[in-house]
């Protein structure tokens, strides 16, 4: 007789799956509060469940409506999951499926909730100089030698903490960016102790990250963001050359030697940085050696592709040619298969897309996000910097962004042709607003990446699924029913 399977039900655990970029990404994850499943209910799968299989005996699933990442199920789960009779039989592993989002009822409406859902953070991007010692090859800034002044940041982050507080957020979040922010470190700490006191004065949960290219890191600066809990990211976009083909100092050498050292200097001094990394067409080969030697330093990271702007449409080798980067990012996805990380995958190995929960906005801009520049005044979004819509002196600047029908138009995936049906649309939301504008001239449509997104896509949920099955005996990595 065959021995008896118990039901297995293994989740994402996502209290250290957050990773970091250098972009409003989407904080708009959905936390639905589903009401508890009575046995009279009567459950159905979902539509647009998405499942695959990992092996003989297990397959990954993703809900358009659940709120904590993939679901990995052994088959006697799977027979529960798909058995009305044996759903009553085991209300427990009932009730978690359905607060994973693998069942609902009739009288289910999960697609509004998601559409009405609303982020608890506001962002706001700090553009602290436009000096920068790096000269990258897709900026999309002038380097003009401008800084923000101390008075001007503190406006702005009292501006910020305006809007934060007439929109009900809990959370506010500041990005200290540039140019190269640790040209303005004095400033950095400054503003921190500013937004620290305000956050305390109207109990607000504060983050701050300074997102740099690590070139001048010390110790003393990484002591006091450790002791600060200001979190760090660091550029790094490949080992060796490929990495300087990107990013190369002012007078043309190569950086990779110099922010390698400052990722392990970070290490060192207990302060984990984020590694935001940019593919593009020069690089992309260079990814597999890239991932192993993040994935050993247990570093998180996020891949984000290269975003063509008006100094860096000349290089045409740059561009995302659509089977090599499939093929790259899949030879980068075969090594991450052979050493896979303690952290998520969901959230940071397919460009802007955030598998680990379900959202209707690629991103924050317009929403709930801010750009501030050198002089305060304000934009939707930092690529569009020189296009400000207010500034700083305006009581609610938020609204003002939220209400604006000029510039780059964040669209609602239901709103965008090529995207109304397609099964992952709760997790791309249609691609960048603004690599979709520049390459079609239109915000309504799907984003030129489509091809590249789909092919990606699954092979990211399959890894989740196997990182899930590894670390299944890790309470502290997977949460077990």
């Amino acid at each position: 007789m065959k021995p008896l399977t118990m039901p297995l039900l293994l989740t994402s655990f996502t209290r250290e799956n957050k990773t970091e970029g250098d972009c409003a990404c989407s904080s708009s994850s959905v936390d639905i509060s589903l009401p508890i499943p009575v046995p009279q209910d009567d459950f159905m799968i979902p539509a647009g469940l998405i499942k695959l299989k990992l092996n003989d005996d297990f397959q990954v699933f993703l809900s358009p409506f659940g709120s904590k990442g993939a679901s990995v199920l052994n088959m006697a789960a799977i027979e529960v999951l798909s058995d009305h009779r044996r759903q009553i039989a085991q209300p427990d592993l009932t009730s978690r499926l359905f607060s994973q989002g693998l069942l609902e009822t009739e009288k289910d409406n999960h697609a509004n909730d998601l559409c009405l859902h609303q982020p608890d953070m506001l962002t706001s991007w700090l553009h602290l100089t436009d000096r920068c010692n790096f000269r990258c090859s897709y900026c999309y800034l002038p380097h003009v030698r401008e800084d923000m002044s101390a008075e001007v940041g503190r406006a702005a982050i009292e501006s910020a903490f305006r809007s934060a507080i007439l929109h009900n957020f809990k959370k506010i979040k500041f990005k200290y960016a540039g140019g190269e922010p640790l040209l303005q470190y004095p400033l950095i700490m400054e503003l921190h102790s500013h937004a620290r006191r305000m956050a305390d004065e109207n109990s607000l949960i504060l983050e701050e990250v300074v997102l740099s290219n690590g070139s001048l890191l010390n110790a003393e600066i990484a002591d006091a963001f450790k002791s600060q809990n200001i979190q760090l990211m660091i550029s790094l976009d490949g080992l060796g050359d490929h990495h300087d083909i990107h990013r190369s100092y002012a007078g043309g050498r190569g950086s990779f030697a110099d922010v390698s050292d400052a990722v392990e200097l970070a290490l060192q001094h207990g302060l984990v940085p984020n590694i935001s990394v940019t593919v593009s067409g020069r690089t992309v080969e260079g990814l597999p050696s890239l991932l192993t030697w993040l994935v050993d330093r247990s570093l998180p990271f996020n891949l984000n592709f290269y975003r063509e702007n008006d100094l860096s449409v000349s290089d045409e080798d740059m561009k995302l040619e659509e089977q090599k980067i499939i093929t790259g990012i899949l030879a980068a996805f075969r090594v991450l298969e052979k050493n896979l990380p303690t952290r998520s995958v969901l959230g940071s190995i397919v460009d802007r897309a955030n598998l680990i929960s379900p959202h209707t906005h690629t991103c924050d801009v317009g929403r709930n996000y801010l750009v501030f520049d050198q002089h305060g005044q304000i934009a939707k979004c930092q690529m569009q910097i020189h296009k400000p819509i207010t500034d700083m002196t305006v009581n609610d600047p938020l609204a003002v962004l939220q209400t604006d029908q000029t510039g780059i138009q964040n669209l609602s995936v239901e709103e965008k042709q090529g995207c109304k049906t397609c099964e992952w649309k709760h997790w791309c939301a249609g691609g960048c607003p603004l690599a979709t504008h520049r390459a079609t001239g239109r915000y309504d449509v799907k984003s030129p990446n489509c091809n590249i997104y789909k092919a990606l896509y699954p092979e990211a949920l399959r890894l989740e699924g196997l990182r899930l099955l590894k670390y299944k005996n890790d309470p502290a990595l997977v949460m077990k029913i």
